[in-house]
């Protein structure tokens, strides 16, 4: 990978930092650390992106994705990690994911309920964290079945409990520590999607410095970095996403 000439710099950190989105909503890819700061393969790559540009990182720390969009989509951050939808498409160019996530349902151990596509039927209710990339995907899958929005992803098993809903949907690493907090539930097998996680800068930046983030995400998986991270970090049940996938 080249290294970036004094154009890219300006599109990518025009403020002279890299100010870079954060989402702690996803404990794949980034959490509060003991000392209270975040860390998570997001991080390590924003890290690595500021220091190939030569200039300081500056993390935006957001709980939940709904407002980490935002703050790329608007250019108030410079870089994100978000699910590739096309919801978010209009004003984020997305890189070619760097992790497959599972998104997976739960249920109560006496549900009725034993596959997933047994969900989408009328009189159902399904928790999901409001704006999360299984929010915009179930928004456009469900015909039959009501969705409800949890306030975060952190918080819809707990909405799930507390309002008697049928099925929480989410990450499964988030709804599998959740639930062992609770008791009595379980996740149906399989998973309803596979989350494309990705960076994304703003449209509004440039072809270029998008090519230069997507050839940057490819490098750290070629190299092995993305999946360095995500042992250093402890994190199991996500893929490094192939090379050359798309963003589209």
């Amino acid at each position: 990978m080249n290294q970036p000439d004094s154009a890219i710099v300006q599109a990518l950190a025009p403020t002279g930092r890299l100010r870079a989105s954060i989402n702690l909503g996803n404990p794949v890819l980034a959490r509060a650390g003991a000392d209270g700061q975040p860390e998570g393969v997001s991080v390590d790559l924003a890290r690595g992106l500021a220091q190939r540009l030569g200039v300081p990182v500056a993390l935006q720390v957001f709980e939940v994705a709904a407002r980490s969009v935002e703050a790329v989509a608007t250019g108030q951050a410079d870089i994100g990690f978000f699910a590739i939808d096309p919801g978010r498409g209009a004003a984020i160019a997305f890189t070619p994911p760097y992790v497959l996530i599972e998104g997976c349902y739960l249920v109560r151990d006496d549900s009725p309920l034993q596959h997933n596509d047994e969900v989408d039927t009328a009189g159902r209710r399904v928790v999901v964290g409001k704006g999360s990339a299984y929010d915009l995907h179930l928004t456009r899958a469900i015909r039959q079945a009501e969705i409800v929005r949890a306030p975060s992803s952190q918080t819809v098993v707990s909405t799930f409990v507390e309002q008697g809903l049928d099925v929480a949907a989410g990450v499964r690493q988030q709804l599998l520590a959740d639930a062992a907090q609770h008791g009595g539930l379980r996740l149906l097998p399989g998973r309803f999607m596979v989350i494309r996680q990705a960076m994304g800068c703003p449209r509004a930046r440039g072809d270029a410095a998008a090519a230069f983030v997507s050839a940057y995400v490819e490098e750290m998986k070629a190299s092995g970095f993305v999946a360095q991270a995500l042992a250093r970090h402890g994190v199991s049940g996500a893929a490094v996403a192939p090379p050359g996938d798309t963003a589209a």
